[in-house]
């Protein structure tokens, strides 16, 4: 069996996301799984995140954000599929936009 092939997930979350240390949370499970990308915090009160790395591990990303960690709450994923560019290098936080 051969790896997946990469790809490219651009995520938006809502709920009670921010406060909740869903940033640092969603970098160390990332990290974990061997994605690469960011996460921020928008002014809208949502978090976006873009993971970059086989589809496996990104399933496994998205179906971690709707959870996240203990203190959020979780109301809704947007999750676009997209082709991997490859650019980014580890997995960091980025400022609030």
């Amino acid at each position: 069996m051969s790896a997946s092939p990469h790809q490219r997930v651009h995520l938006r979350l809502h709920g009670l996301v921010q406060g909740v240390f869903y940033r640092k949370s969603c970098q160390a499970e990332a990290r974990r799984l061997g994605l690469t990308g960011w996460v921020r915090n928008r002014r809208d009160r949502t978090v976006e995140a873009v993971a970059e790395g086989p589809r496996d591990a990104l399933d496994a990303l998205v179906a971690w954000c709707h959870a996240g960690p203990p203190a959020a709450r979780v109301d809704r994923v947007e999750a676009a599929w997209l082709a991997a560019t490859d650019a980014a290098v580890g997995f960091e936080v980025r400022p609030t936009v």
